[in-house]
């Protein structure tokens, strides 16, 4: 680069400066200490030139490699790298580190435009999101990943749940390795509402674990995982869910005889506010009806009308031994149509003749002695041990679901697809026990889990999906919408305290009821994604440092395609490159120059 005006200018300044100086030390008619005035008066002159101007020297590096810092690079590792590859190799960084004295960028594409020749990019640290790598072009990727840190690997949970259903969070602990002979166990908590709900212990240290919650109230809710070893906490992390309202469902209840199963359910399911209709008989001839949350209509015959009106019908066996061939008829093609659901409370005895799907169900009795003491029953979620009495059980079928087993993986509770229906089959006859044990959490759960299996599937709606798996501020987050057609109007996506911006969406060719929109959020915290104000989803976006074992891997995982032989080298030899020296030096020799004069005058 040719001289320029300021070039020019500040070297007169700096001669300037120095006869300057140097005429005032000779003519001070103290002349004590002129020859440190004179080489004081030279530093400064020279410091103040160097530093705008600093000399240049001949290192090596190359021109076919680059080096960029990612989040949690090691400094020892760079200092390595750079001894290889040679001190002249530029340095870069993403907008998430700071304190690094080198470029930062927007995106890869400012590093190509900057060199061309560029072959290998060495990324230090956390790593590429998946979706900056196709910028990369021909470049290959040189990944150093941080050292191993104590943290959750990964986890998974459903971030959407209905009140009353259990909440399961299932994942994996890592820890710093630890000696052989004192391994410290590590317990796991999920804390909610400001209080641990459940808790696991790690013997090793390490290893996978699964805890459940059952949340109380619906709503957003950020739960919290802990990780802690002799009292001190190893790691924490967010669980955001979302608590939606129990769906409200309209259940039949036919009973051939009063029994305490039948009114505890009728007065737990009115108390949840579902609508229920109860036709109980008393004698030959002679029932009683009762109704709950709607008003009362006719129920005495099963018609097209009546199962229409109901999402789910509950029936003991006498009740389907009674039931005519009409109404089986009408029953076995509500059920076909993806009409309302049925479940059946059966008994040690084979079930009626005329039952729906009745082959696919085997009943097989238990010993009088077994079947008078109560036994474990588990389910996926159940809160806690659970014990009932077990008359008999279904034998295992390949149409069958499970949905309810023993200790010993006998089922007593299964499903069957029927159509587009679902039925079930239940031979656990005293449920009521449990809420006469005050133990509802137990009793709720069950029946939440059988209305579940067999309530008429709802309408088809639009819906929103977050694809990405663990959203981060800065980052690109996919939203999908399901719809039977392309929407009319733009979709909003919103943070915690931002305003509604709009979202572009594009239809996928292959499935056009798919369609897709990506957004850069900028801040953590719960966003809403809505369609018109009716398919409203809500999700979280998590913060810069939370879950960064699984971002981690996620992205070790995604460059895999990109990646180079670390071993090889790009360029067959260094190329010798003039870099200036640094200019702080210079500086210090003007400041110790003109600290000096200073002081000198003060003697």
């Amino acid at each position: 680069m040719p001289p320029t005006f300021l070039y020019y200018a500040l070297l007169t300044l700096c001669v300037l400066l120095v006869v300057g100086l140097t005429w005032s030390a000779l003519r001070r008619p103290n002349q004590q200490r002129l020859a440190l005035r004179l080489l004081a008066g030279l530093l400064v002159g020279v410091g103040l030139w160097f530093t705008a101007f600093p000399p240049t020297r001949s290192v090596t590096g190359s021109q076919y490699e680059t080096i960029l810092l990612t989040e949690g690079f090691q400094p020892d590792t760079l200092q390595t790298l750079l001894r290889r590859l040679g001190p002249a190799t530029r340095l870069w960084r993403t907008g998430s580190v700071v304190g690094a004295d080198t470029v930062r960028i927007a995106n890869l594409l400012q590093i190509r435009e900057q060199q061309p020749n560029l072959r290998r990019l060495h990324v230090l640290g956390q790593g590429l999101p998946a979706a900056d790598l196709p910028m990369l072009g021909p470049v290959r990727l040189v990944r150093y990943a941080p050292p191993a840190r104590a943290g959750f690997r990964t986890a998974n949970w459903t971030p959407r749940v209905e009140l009353g259903q259990p909440l399961q969070i299932a994942g994996a602990f890592d820890n710093l390795p630890s000696s052989a002979n004192n391994i410290t166990p590590t317990w796991v908590h999920l804390r909610a509402a400001g209080a641990p709900r459940d808790s696991v212990r790690l013997t090793g240290g390490r290893g996978a674990f699964q805890l459940s919650y059952v949340p109380k109230a619906a709503g957003l809710a950020v739960y919290e995982l802990v990780a802690r070893r002799g009292g001190q906490m190893l790691a924490s992390e967010p669980v955001p869910v979302e608590i939606v309202p129990t769906r409200t469902l309209r259940v039949l209840l036919l009973a051939s005889t009063p029994s305490f199963e039948f009114k505890f359910l009728k007065n737990q399911l009115g108390t949840r506010q579902h609508a229920v209709a109860l036709r109980v008989g008393i004698s030959r001839g002679l029932t009683q009806t009762e109704f709950l949350n709607q008003s009362t209509h006719d129920i005495f015959r099963l018609t097209p009308a009546l199962l229409a009106r109901y999402d789910a019908i509950i029936a003991d066996v006498g009740t389907l031994a009674t039931l005519s061939g009409g109404e089986v008829q009408q029953l076995t093609t509500a059920l076909r149509t993806g009409g309302p659901g049925l479940i059946v409370l059966a008994d040690a005895a084979p079930l009626p003749r005329l039952t729906p799907a009745r082959a696919a169900f085997s009943i097989v009795p238990v010993a009088t002695a077994a079947s008078a003491k109560p036994q474990p029953v588990l389910w996926p979620g159940a809160p806690g041990r659970t014990t009932a009495t077990v008359p008999a059980t279904l034998r295992p079928s390949a149409r069958l679901r499970p949905l309810i087993t023993t200790g010993q993986g006998q089922t007593v509770v299964a499903s069957q697809r029927l159509g587009a229906g679902t039925m079930v089959v239940s031979v656990l006859p005293e449920t009521f026990r449990w809420a006469l044990q005050n133990d509802s959490l137990t009793y709720n759960a069950y029946w939440s889990r059988l209305l579940t299996a067999v309530a008429r599937p709802e309408p088809a709606t639009a819906a929103w999906c977050v694809t990405t798996a663990w959203p981060h501020p800065n980052t690109p987050v996919e939203a999908q919408l399901t719809a039977a057609s392309f929407p009319t109007t733009a979709p909003t996506v919103q943070g915690a305290a931002a305003q509604p911006i709009p979202l572009a969406i594009r239809q996928d060719t292959r499935l056009p009821e798919w369609s897709t929109g990506q957004f850069w959020p900028d801040s953590a915290g719960w966003h809403r994604v809505a369609l018109a104000e009716k398919a409203v989803h809500s999700f979280y976006v998590f913060g810069a440092q939370n879950w960064l074992g699984p971002e981690t891997e996620l992205r070790q995982q995604a460059a895999q395609a990109w990646l180079a032989d670390a071993s090889a080298s790009a360029a067959a030899s260094p190329v010798l490159t003039r870099q200036a020296w640094p200019a702080t030096w210079f500086f210090g020799l003007f400041l110790l120059g003109a600290g000096f004069l200073w002081l000198e005058e003060k003697l």
